[in-house]
């Protein structure tokens, strides 16, 4: 018997468990199953447990894998979370819904263009590097402030903001971690404060190892694989 279900409930349930003691609402934060390096077979398991939307890095595998998995007739969401290639924006925008690690406003070019060609309107979130060891993300508060300006004018009519994403850096030091979870928090009330027409509330935030500091930070997505689906297959 697969352990996939019996993780998943395992995970949403020290999910509850952190949104109760934060003093949040039950079911305020949203669980992306991160499936890279893991077989179509483990996300059908998954969407037969109740998981619904789930995390890929990697475009070639991805589109392989949830082509094969619609072929089926079930509806998976998806979430690009890894960094993106502007080559590989064209298929991006194809299979997912949402692409979280958008981190250059050529990029953001690039998927108007692609979600244009197919009529599509694609969720986006803004990747913002808050941690030493992440390479990703904006690192220019005044770069992330144009791309937010130019989507806010309606430059990018196919292209829908949602909010912001991060990782925080790798380390055992708690208050870092917070720390990076925190300025990210503060920096959407900022942005939200200044561009009022657009809806960026969502913060992408919380992994495996900190996904309970996450959601008492303010998270509304955590991104957790390894927990349920077990070491990469």
């Amino acid at each position: 018997m697969s352990e996939i279900p019996e993780n998943l409930k395992n995970i949403l349930s020290k999910i509850r468990a952190a949104e109760k003691k934060a003093g949040r609402p039950q079911n305020s934060v949203r669980l992306v199953a991160v499936s890279k390096f893991h077989p179509a077979q483990a996300v059908i398991e998954a969407l037969e447990a109740g998981q619904s939307l789930f995390g890929e890095n990697r475009i070639q595998e991805a589109a392989a894998k949830f082509d094969e998995i619609r072929s089926q007739g079930l509806a998976p969401q998806l979430h690009i979370i890894g960094s993106l290639q502007r080559n590989k924006a064209k298929e991006a925008v194809r299979i997912a819904s949402c692409i979280e690690s958008v981190d250059r406003l050529e990029l953001i070019a690039e998927i108007e263009k692609q979600a244009a060609k197919i009529n599509k309107k694609i969720e986006i979130l803004f990747e913002v590097h808050t941690g030493e060891e992440s390479k990703a993300g904006f690192v220019s508060e005044a770069d992330l402030h144009k791309a937010i300006e130019d989507c806010a004018k309606g430059e990018f009519p196919h292209v829908v903001p949602k909010g912001f994403m991060t990782m925080a850096p790798f380390t055992q030091d708690e208050s870092l971690i917070r720390r990076s979870f925190a300025s990210l928090r503060n920096l959407r009330d900022k942005f939200q404060a200044e561009f009022p027409s657009l809806d960026l509330a969502e913060l992408s935030m919380g992994m495996s190892g900190d996904f309970e500091l996450a959601i008492e930070e303010g998270s509304t997505i955590v991104r957790i694989g390894t927990a349920i689906f077990g070491q990469r297959g």
